[in-house]
């Protein structure tokens, strides 16, 4: 399959200063990983959404591969991947098929699929947003948040929710898991909370880069020591 994605989330007990290290540290080493595409190493916010306070025990790897061989090698084999195994506590890996992508991430789409070749899958949907806000709508788009978070803690369907992101305050994403495509469509589009929301987003022109993905949930992983 290409360009299979993946989404790990690292729980950490302790070695918690280790992984705040590798937010510097580890992109140095992934552009050497072979049939890596694309990959992020980011941070979590406290709670379920969006935070202005981080999570220091959770951090996450997305990872674009160019194909599923290349993904389960990286596992297997990994120096980077192992030493995360080896100290965290738990790891969630989430193996994706995406399925609809529009918008940019650090300039590009790297999941590589078209609004126009969306496909209906009949089992969990997993939603990967992310936004690059600007400096001068800070304030009204943190003001925002806590309305956008109850809108889906409070949505039918949502099984998972937590804010991820590059850097505090200004580059932020979600990843989010759904019992189906129908639940995802009766949020998106006939929830009068999310239609404010994205009035709001028009209106406010908060984001100067945003990206909004589907995939089909294949696999979901955890993995304790």
């Amino acid at each position: 399959m290409k360009n299979f994605t993946t989404l790990s989330l690292f729980n950490f007990d302790t070695h918690k200063f280790w992984a705040f290290k590798q937010m510097g540290v580890a992109p140095l080493l992934l552009g050497k990983i072979d049939g890596l595409l694309f990959s992020k190493l980011m941070g979590t916010g406290s709670g379920a959404g969006f935070s202005l306070f981080p999570d220091f025990s959770t951090y996450a790897f997305l990872a674009v591969w160019e194909s599923e061989e290349k993904s389960e090698q990286f596992f297997k084999t990994s120096p980077f991947f192992l030493e995360y195994k080896q100290r965290a506590k738990t790891i969630r890996t989430l193996s994706l098929k995406p399925i609809h992508s529009h918008g940019k991430w650090s300039g590009v789409n790297p999941f590589g699929v078209s609004s126009k070749t969306e496909q209906t899958p009949t089992g969990e949907i997993a939603i990967i947003t992310r936004a690059t806000l600007r400096w001068n709508r800070l304030l009204s788009f943190w003001a925002a948040v806590p309305k956008a978070s109850r809108a889906i803690e409070e949505a039918k369907g949502v099984r998972f929710y937590k804010g991820i992101g590059e850097w505090p305050f200004i580059q932020q994403a979600t990843i989010s898991i759904w019992e189906s495509i129908e639940h995802v469509h009766t949020f998106a589009y006939k929830g009068k909370a999310h239609a404010e929301i994205v009035k709001d987003t028009r209106k406010m022109k908060w984001y100067k880069e945003d990206l909004f993905s589907r995939f089909e949930l294949l696999n979901d992983v955890i993995h304790e020591k």
